[in-house]
């Protein structure tokens, strides 16, 4: 699609495209959409958070949201849910907490430098036009924490609050040549943290946890190999050294799930840096900002790869707790480039960041970003997963 057309299609309003499916785009006034994340409310409606603005990393972009009713085929008014014009807000995710209290948690940063950004959380509630976000804090957590997975939920109560922590390089820009994960931990509903790290996870990003036993995340890869993947035993209290599965991944953002039928479901593009020469200097490459301070240097940790084409959208099942993906269906394909941020000029092409949520009824949805410009929701029937993913 060009341009004017991705922009006269972003009206909220969903179609049926084929037998079984149907999608849109968000209604979103903003230049630039990026990295939506899904949660059905108590009402049965379905939320859809991203951040927009003029560029990934400019200070005015902020956390966006917008509303599904229950039964609707039109997506409601898009409320902005932060508020801070110095620094960018990226990231959101929503936690509904055991008393019933919903969270968004998002990050926050001076410009392209990751490794200051600080995690925010604030309070959300439902009005019968959307989502309100109350006033927020920062967590107790280190500069350089980010977020992007599920909140989950140990045994004890604890909340997990997956994070990858860009890792500064005194003197030296942020490139993501250190960056690692960890797991957030808080025993007080979220008003102290600690930070405990992933073993051996130099790379490993956006990690994605998924309930069962063992408890499985899975990895978005700097390296742009694989999908990486580790496990905890004793409910997400200590976890394995991440391992490559046979999913590619081009250093783009993945999401997993557990579905009906017992499998886990990873959402992702099948691409990798094997696949494509395509290739930029870094993420925020064209903030236009002076930054004298040399790039990273990647001793002792890993050499990011950025720009390999974001396409296609996949959703990946697999039978054997997420070591391997035979069976595979592919929700949209495209060229993918990437090798430009920018929004307006109509050379990004890419299909990323996608997010998945398996309603009780069976329904599947999924957003994802199209070509910088728009969030896509596309909504598959229940059974989606015998006919098609084999």
């Amino acid at each position: 699609m060009r341009l004017d057309e991705i922009e006269g299609a972003m009206t909220g309003q969903i179609n049926a495209t084929a037998p079984g499916r149907a999608e849109g785009f968000l209604p979103s006034p903003m230049i630039q959409n990026h990295a939506a994340f899904l949660s059905l409310l108590p009402d049965g409606a379905l939320l859809c958070v991203w951040f927009g603005g003029t560029l990934e990393g400019k200070s005015d972009i902020s956390i966006h949201g917008s509303v599904l009713p229950e039964g609707g085929d039109r997506w409601g008014p898009v409320r902005a849910l932060s508020f801070d014009p110095d620094h960018s807000e990226q990231n959101p995710v929503v936690f509904h907490a055991p008393d019933g209290r919903m969270w968004l948690f998002h990050t926050s940063q001076p410009s392209g430098n990751q490794d200051e950004c600080r995690i925010r959380m604030a309070p959300l509630t439902r009005d019968d036009k959307g989502v309100v976000a109350g006033e927020g804090r920062y967590l107790d957590l280190p500069r350089g924490c980010f977020v992007r997975g599920n909140v989950m939920l140990r045994e004890d109560g604890a909340w997990l609050l997956p994070i990858f922590r860009c890792i500064p390089r005194p003197g030296q820009k942020w490139t993501g040549s250190h960056d690692d994960a960890a797991m957030g931990v808080s025993v007080d509903g979220g008003q102290n943290w600690t930070l405990e790290p992933v073993p051996d996870s130099i790379g490993c990003v956006h990690m994605g946890p998924v309930a069962g036993a063992p408890m499985t995340a899975f990895y978005r890869r700097r390296q742009a190999d694989h999908v990486f993947r580790s496990e905890s035993g004793d409910g997400g209290r200590t976890w394995t050294a991440p391992q490559a599965t046979d999913l590619p991944n081009n250093n783009s953002s993945i999401a997993a799930t557990r579905v009906a039928d017992g499998r886990i479901a990873v959402i992702c593009n099948l691409s990798s840096a094997a696949t494509s020469a395509d290739r930029r200097a870094s993420l925020y490459d064209e903030l236009g900002e002076e930054d004298d301070r040399p790039d990273a240097d990647p001793t002792g940790g890993c050499v990011p790869i950025w720009g390999v084409p974001r396409a296609p959208v996949a959703v990946c099942l697999s039978d054997d707790g997420g070591r391997s993906f035979p069976h595979r269906l592919v929700i949209e394909d495209g060229p993918g480039t990437c090798t430009s941020n920018n929004s307006t000029d109509g050379r990004n092409k890419e299909m990323s960041y996608p997010w998945l949520l398996e309603a009780p009824d069976g329904t599947l949805h999924i957003a994802y970003t199209y070509h910088r410009r728009a969030i896509k929701y596309v909504r598959l029937a229940p059974g989606w997963a015998k006919g098609n993913a084999q």
